[in-house]
């Protein structure tokens, strides 16, 4: 579905390999798509020596790197990471030791699927349509779940590493996963688990319902009378949405995270086979957006 994700867990967990790996379960891009990633690929390098591209883009750029690396500009006003990320992944492994303000420039992109540059020599707009996931440690020493290895400084040290990150960029994540340490008996065990195959033709399947049913869009980009439209939701569904729309019941809930949990809904009834929205499905979402203790009450 396109949806934003963000990893937390432990050093070692395995965070980073599992965004490596999500390219990999994505369907090929189409002929447009192609031509898109080209064209900016080409301005980002000067035009020289670009050749067709044969796959979705996946950007990892580090924590050190500049606003104008990641968002776009320069003298001339250069395509950024988000940009070069464009119908791909962009990945922003240990998210909060990028600076803050180069991370709140993101917000706007995730919103538009666009980022404008405007500089004293040229006024650019270039596309940014991209699936950002990141990876995070639950706090600075990055074992605040584990009594033996977390420091002395726990809970501050988890306060002060989650307050890098303000309270609209985490809005826009629409599934968090913490992500546990893997023992090593299971990495060391014959199973290997569903084929990555297998679940690429499941996600290539979900993706042709959404650009067949949604005028062109996947259902992370689904909003307004599309959305209430095409998420309708059953009559057991619909008494966990009345649940979770009732301010009394969910204060902390808002406009946008309401939206995202329904999109998220959308796409898991989609990789179910499902019309409608059941109640299993939003509350899958609303467990994977970190709100397990609603949906259990």
């Amino acid at each position: 579905g396109g949806h934003n994700l963000l990893f937390t867990g432990p050093p070692g967990a395995g965070k980073s390999m599992l965004a490596a790996r999500l390219p990999g379960i994505l369907p090929p891009l189409q002929s447009k798509q192609r031509l898109e990633v080209t064209m900016i690929k080409s301005l980002s390098s000067g035009g020289s020596g670009v050749n067709m591209a044969s796959h979705r883009p996946f950007r990892a750029p580090h924590h050190s790197a500049s606003m104008a690396a990641l968002i776009g500009g320069g003298r001339q006003a250069k395509p950024g990471e988000i940009s070069l990320s464009h119908n791909g992944v962009l990945f922003l492994d240990e998210l909060p030791e990028f600076s803050r303000q180069t991370l709140d420039a993101l917000r706007q992109p995730i919103e538009t699927g666009e980022v404008e540059i405007a500089r004293a020599e040229a006024h650019i707009t270039y596309p940014a349509n991209f699936q950002l996931v990141a990876a995070m440690n639950p706090c600075r020493c990055g074992h605040a779940n584990d009594p033996e290895l977390s420091c002395h400084r726990i809970p501050q040290c988890i306060n002060e590493y989650l307050g890098r990150l303000s309270g609209p960029l985490l809005d826009r994540f629409d599934i968090r996963i913490e992500v546990p340490p893997v023992s090593l008996r299971d990495m060391l065990s014959p199973d290997s688990g569903e084929k990555s195959a297998d679940i690429a033709q499941r996600v290539a399947n979900a993706q042709k319902v959404q650009f067949d049913r949604n005028q062109g869009c996947l259902n992370a980009n689904l909003d307004g009378e599309l959305l209430r439209d095409l998420a309708r939701p059953d009559e057991d569904g619909q008494v966990l949405i009345d649940k979770i729309t009732n301010e009394a019941a969910n204060s902390k809930l808002r406009s946008r995270g309401y939206k995202r949990i329904i999109r998220v809904a959308r796409t898991i009834a989609d990789l179910d086979g499902c019309e409608n929205l059941a109640a299993r499905h939003i509350a899958s979402a609303m467990v994977w957006r970190g709100m397990a203790s609603d949906v259990k009450e």
